[in-house]
């Protein structure tokens, strides 16, 4: 993270203006930086409308701050550090977010009235910025984000902002007014829980290594199978241990074969109704947008929000399917409210 002189940085005609009181010239200084502060507080909190509150507080601080800024560094790392410390005050009064396969072992058989915990902070999916690099969708992958959440706040500042965002060690000691020692050893620690927890390939790669004939039948067949309530064609996507969970219920399963057998009891036994999906990007990841319509409903009814069906990809197989349900996460993602 490159510095900049005091010079440079007061070279934007519109920081003397902000400073001034001048919200419109504060608003296109930030502009450009919204979106990846946004990300950076997502990737802190493992929320979306965490993150939306987040960059929210961030730039009510950084407005009021302003007038504190010197110069010493460029107005990017002065509002990474804004941003930080907002999301270690979350992170110390909320805790962390979780998956249903963190609160215990796989279910050993089927729960087809199961309920929400809705005590549980749960873990929420993040929707794609068109355009966005490779490393962008990377850094917000499920399982990067997922393996964030069971670090304390220092550790998951340091490895964010030391291995996404590129800020040296120094840098860091300083938005968390620690040292560098500090941030070494912090840095250490974290790194090898990650590397525990998220796969050697990330879905970037995966995703290029795919065919795109075969992406498309996977995205089709998922879809496909669920509305036409066919589970063999759908268990026939899936890898031998595959895991299926859905936020915010807690149960899980793994292995394709109860993974099989909750699908044909569950969502493509009809009993929960029609589906019906629009294909979207969360967490840099395949994705479908699933629509219900319950089966008591008239034949006319729309379908409504469900769920957001991340999939994560092993080679050409559907390796784990996370179904965040929830009308609520839609929203972000800019979907219709019904379908057909």
């Amino acid at each position: 993270m490159s510095e900049t002189s005091l010079t440079d940085a007061v070279a934007d005609p519109d920081l003397p203006r902000a400073r001034d009181g001048d919200d419109a010239a504060f608003g296109r200084l930030v502009a450009p930086l919204r979106r990846e502060l946004h990300a950076h507080c997502y990737r802190m909190l493992g929320s979306a409308h965490d993150a939306d509150d987040a960059l929210q507080d961030t730039l009510v601080k950084a407005w009021r701050g302003l007038g504190r800024f010197e110069g010493r560094s460029s107005l990017r790392t002065w509002l990474y550090t804004v941003a930080t410390r907002v999301c270690l005050d979350v992170v110390d009064a909320r805790g962390r977010r979780a998956l249903p396969m963190d609160l215990g072992p796989a279910s050993d058989r089927v729960v087809t009235q199961d309920v929400p915990l809705t005590e549980v902070a749960w873990l929420g999916p993040y929707p794609d910025e068109p355009g966005a690099r490779a490393e962008e969708r990377e850094a917000v992958e499920l399982a990067f984000v997922a393996a964030l959440q069971h670090l304390p706040g220092n550790q998951r500042a340091a490895l964010v902002l030391f291995e996404v965002l590129g800020f040296s060690a120094a840098e860091i000691a300083t938005t968390m007014d620690t040292s560098t020692a500090s941030v070494n050893s912090a840095l250490q620690r974290a790194r090898k829980l990650v590397a525990e927890k998220v796969p050697a390939t990330d879905q970037q790669r995966t995703l290029r290594e795919i065919d795109d004939a075969r992406l498309r039948a996977i995205v089709t067949g998922y879809s496909t199978a669920l509305e036409r309530g066919d589970a063999d064609a759908l268990v026939a996507l899936l890898t031998e241990d595959v895991t299926w969970s859905m936020p915010p219920l807690g149960r899980w399963y793994a292995g394709v074969e109860a993974v099989g057998r909750f699908l044909r009891a569950v969502p493509a036994s009809g009993d929960c109704g029609s589906w019906r999906h629009l294909e979207v990007v969360a967490n840099g990841q395949v994705a479908l947008a699933s629509y219900l319509r319950p089966p008591d409903a008239p034949a006319a009814a729309p379908h409504r929000p469900w769920s957001i069906d991340v999939l994560t990809l092993r080679g050409d197989r559907i390796a784990a399917v996370t179904s965040f349900i929830g009308a609520a996460h839609f929203a972000s993602f800019g979907l219709p409210p019904e379908l057909p």
